[in-house]
């Protein structure tokens, strides 16, 4: 597909954390469709773009304010780092060696544990196409080995493309696992998400405990397929007092095609769609069922519980402690590259 980066980039002061300045980035394209970035947590903070009838909204959950990011529990619009999704027991043996992480999901690691890269703040660069976020990540920070150099590149182009290039090497052998924590919503949170349509190229997904750790199984889709497309309010159960939604990962029928589109939503109503494109071997679908916020939002109110849906491109959950998962262990002498498009249209 030909790709025009005519960007129109901008930037304000947005605060300071930990004695670092924090900034707000905005990229506008020639259409006027823009996104809008933080280096705290090398975060998307919006996308807006426009609808069937050319109306421009934001489409994805955030904060007005850098304010609202350093009280979210919710990881919204981050990225998610050294290990996206759950470490069994926060701990994995490696080269014979047993590393103990921070046990910030009861007795598991979540997102990175407590020094996750959600709440770092991030260098900084501009080019032509986008923003450059870069993070070092000293030895056994979390509990991780190695230290860590990590860039991350936000990009944007005139086709309502917002690619994300994740970049890495170490200096000693470790486990890395990068993904961006965005919450979708294609009708501007005017509804949930219980309309919305999805489809995903996969008819397997892991099985996993109560608490969601892999337990080495990988199962058919079954009732959870959205091999076709299906409405996401198919597949939720919303109880008065216990909302059970997806949480659930799904393996791409095809690891090796970057130019396959693995994932599309759809919002009838505003005819916005979304397709997602990536060089990961899965997608972790989750519905937002604990969804919330204390701080005013870029929508007016509070996140509530099926607002937004993410869907997290990423290597398989609790991979360091499953051997027969696509590894996620990289070496000194080799790089970290993967890749997660997303592209915002009007669905035909």
């Amino acid at each position: 597909m030909a790709e025009r980066h005519t960007n129109y980039i901008t930037y304000k002061t947005w605060g300071n954390h930990a004695g670092k300045d924090v900034y707000l980035f905005r990229l506008t394209n020639a259409q006027g469709a823009y996104i809008e970035l933080t280096n705290y947590g090398a975060t998307l903070v919006s996308v807006v773009v426009p609808d069937a009838k050319g109306v421009h909204e934001n489409v994805v959950l955030g904060f007005p304010s850098l304010e609202g990011y350093l009280h979210d529990l919710c990881y919204i619009g981050s990225t998610v780092g050294r290990f996206a999704n759950r470490i069994g027991n926060a701990q994995f043996i490696l080269k014979g060696k047993v590393y103990t992480l921070d046990p910030n999901d009861g007795h598991h690691a979540n997102h990175g544990g407590y020094h996750g890269f959600h709440a770092q703040v991030f260098e900084y660069a501009i080019h032509d196409r986008g923003i450059i976020f870069t993070i070092f990540s000293a030895d056994n920070e979390g509990g991780f080995p190695g230290n860590v150099q990590l860039k991350v590149t936000y990009s944007w182009n005139d086709d309502q493309q917002l690619q994300i290039d994740y970049e890495a090497t170490t200096d000693q052998t470790t486990v890395l696992n990068f993904t961006n924590h965005a919450y979708f919503n294609l009708s501007a949170c005017k509804r949930t998400i219980l309309d919305h349509r999805l489809q995903i190229d996969s008819a397997a997904v892991l099985e996993t405990t109560r608490q969601y750790i892999p337990t080495g199984k990988i199962l058919p889709a079954g009732k959870y397929s959205f091999e076709k497309e299906t409405g996401l309010s198919d597949k939720i159960i919303v109880k008065a007092d216990d909302i059970q939604g997806l949480n659930h990962y799904y393996i791409f029928k095809d690891r090796n095609q970057r130019d396959t589109v693995v994932c599309s939503l759809t919002d009838p109503e505003s005819g916005r769609s979304l397709k997602v494109y990536t060089s990961y071997p899965g997608v972790q679908i989750y519905s937002g069922d604990f969804l919330t916020s204390v701080s005013q939002t870029n929508h007016a109110t509070s996140y509530q519980p099926l607002e937004g849906v993410c869907l997290e491109c990423q290597y398989f959950p609790d991979s360091p402690n499953h051997p027969d998962f696509p590894s996620t262990i990289l070496n000194p002498d080799e790089r970290y590259e993967e890749r997660i498009i997303y592209r915002f249209g009007i669905a035909t």
